[in-house]
């Protein structure tokens, strides 16, 4: 049998010293701003616009362009910035002031894509308009004593509302598939929850982990930090790829 030589026992201070997301890069200048965009993640959701697209009955690509642009300014900056703002989850180095400018502006960005959206397309736009500049500062600054901040939000604000959005501009209507493909994208970003949040827990919060496993051959490994999470945090890397180049698949399957 393999013993080994130490049973996963960290030091106290090791969760603050290890990183606080598996994309992070190390803290400071340019890469702070990378490291804010959440980057798998962000590629995650802005699939979940091109699925939308590509399933709407005709795809205009200019609509199309917009709204990823108008998600990536919400999501990946705007809701981000509120999000490293409410406690530092990131542990950046990006200064108040320049957070709240990155929220402000990249909220505001998508709205003003949102309102020329109005104009060009359908006053009734206004609606999804409206939802997504409420929905970025009450679930990242947990509006309502965080009543918004659920599992459950977090899936339909950032999984079926970008897909419904996107079928809508593209479609001007919300038939069958829009509700099939809602659904499908709410509970795949729900499993999303599911996994991040264990990850994120013990990389944030763990100060210790203790034990072994003894397999039915008699060999020992070691539980530690590192064993706990690599099979979530693996599964969460391959499925923001698996999805970005689903979509990819779907759009170029309509061309």
């Amino acid at each position: 049998m393999t013993r080994p030589s130490r049973l996963g026992l960290r030091d106290p201070t090791a969760a603050s010293a290890s990183p606080p997301a598996f994309y992070a890069l190390r803290p400071g200048a340019w890469r702070d701003y990378v490291t804010l965009l959440h980057p798998p993640y962000t590629i995650w959701h802005l699939s979940y616009v091109v699925m939308g697209a590509a399933l709407a009955p005709t795809v205009h690509y200019d609509r199309l362009s917009a709204s990823l642009l108008a998600f990536f300014l919400a999501l990946g900056l705007g809701a981000h910035a509120l999000d490293e703002l409410n406690g530092r989850p990131l542990q950046t180095h990006i200064p108040d002031r320049v957070l709240r400018g990155i929220a402000i502006g990249g909220i505001a960005g998508a709205a003003g894509l949102g309102g020329l959206g109005v104009a060009l397309v359908s006053p009734w736009l206004l609606a999804f308009v409206a939802f997504g500049a409420f929905i970025a500062p009450a679930y990242n600054l947990e509006w309502f004593h965080g009543r918004l901040h659920s599992d459950l939000w977090f899936a339909a604000a950032w999984g079926a509302f970008p897909f419904l959005t996107s079928y809508w501009v593209n479609a001007e209507h919300l038939g069958p598939a829009a509700g099939v493909g809602a659904v499908a994208v709410l509970l795949v970003s729900l499993v999303q929850r599911v996994l991040s949040k264990r990850v994120r827990e013990i990389r944030r919060r763990a100060r210790v982990i203790v034990g072994h496993v003894t397999d039915v051959s008699g060999e020992t490994h070691v539980i530690d930090r590192a064993w706990v999470i690599a099979t979530d945090e693996s599964a969460l890397m391959l499925l923001s790829v698996a999805l970005a180049l689903l979509s990819i698949a779907m759009l170029v399957a309509r061309m």
